[in-house]
């Protein structure tokens, strides 16, 4: 009894060939999936930082019209609070090196991946 052509089925050669292109397919994918994972996750950490600005000039803008002087940098982190909650992340404010600066880096809470800094400068 022999099998028509249609119903052949693949050759072993054929199989091993598509799992070997199936494996170098992973082998990209995989490893750029993750970059792209990390890379989206510091970008959330960022939103965090920028908001962690807008609050900073915001209070600054408070302070400014309050005291009709401009605040220095130690009374502004005072104001904000040296650490902040913003959905998912911590924001901490701290004063950098020059007296104008004020650093904030915002780290995930809980076991949110993704962390990311920046730099308020006063204005002059």
């Amino acid at each position: 009894m022999s099998l028509r052509r249609s119903q052949r089925g693949f050759t072993l050669i054929e199989l091993i060939a598509t799992l070997v292109i199936l494996g170098v397919l992973a082998s990209i994918a995989v490893p750029k999936y993750y970059d792209i994972t990390r890379a989206s996750q510091n970008k959330a950490a960022l939103q965090a930082v920028t908001e962690g600005k807008a609050r900073l000039s915001i209070n600054y803008a408070r302070l400014f019209l309050e005291n009709a002087s401009p605040p220095g940098a130690s009374s502004l982190v005072l104001a904000v609070g040296n650490t902040t909650s913003v959905g998912d992340y911590t924001l901490s404010f701290s004063l950098a090196g020059a007296s104008s600066d004020i650093k904030i880096i915002a780290s995930g809470i809980g076991g949110v991946p993704g962390t990311n800094s920046g730099v308020w400068l006063l204005p002059k």
